[in-house]
């Protein structure tokens, strides 16, 4: 495989991995250069399975490189940054993001008593017992509003999406 076929072949699919995470034209394209010049140094050493992933690598270890010279001017939160560094896929994590705020959504549309059930239990981590003594309910009276509220969230979540 030659510099050539490694360009047509994979330089679309770095630039929208990169663009997705800086959404910088100019950067991006500062950093295909910087990525393809790398191929081109490495081709020789490069097996013909391994040049997509190695694109992607070197192309995300370029934008970190970048966004840590240029903390100042940093595009992402810290937290994003950090998240690109231990591999975790961010647009999974906007993705999670999204579907928390359609459950929250869903969850402020609960009457009181499961709305109050639901976020004690699932988003307080307090066990059942806790959380009816904290709503002043028998533990029987308090599962069985959780049962509801977690029944009616995943109908209306499913009818949101």
């Amino acid at each position: 495989m030659n510099i050539e076929e490694v360009f047509e072949d994979y330089l679309d699919d770095i630039y929208r991995y990169l663009f997705s995470l800086c959404k910088d034209h100019h950067l991006v394209e500062d950093l295909l250069q910087e990525t393809f010049y790398r191929a081109f140094i490495n081709i020789n050493d490069l097996n013909v399975n391994n040049v997509k992933p190695w694109l992607f690598k070197v192309s995300h270890n370029l934008l970190i490189d970048y966004f840590r010279k240029n903390k100042r001017n940093i595009l992402i939160d810290e937290e994003q940054l950090q998240m690109m560094e231990s591999g975790t896929n961010i647009e999974e994590n906007i993705l999670k993001d999204e579907m928390i705020k359609i459950i929250l959504k869903v969850i402020n549309g609960l009457p009181l008593k499961q709305k109050t059930a639901i976020l004690l239990c699932d988003f307080h981590e307090l066990s059942y017992e806790e959380c009816a003594e904290v709503m002043g309910i028998s533990l029987a009276s308090f599962k069985s509003s959780l049962h509801r509220g977690r029944r009616k969230v995943r109908r209306l979540k499913n009818s949101e999406v």
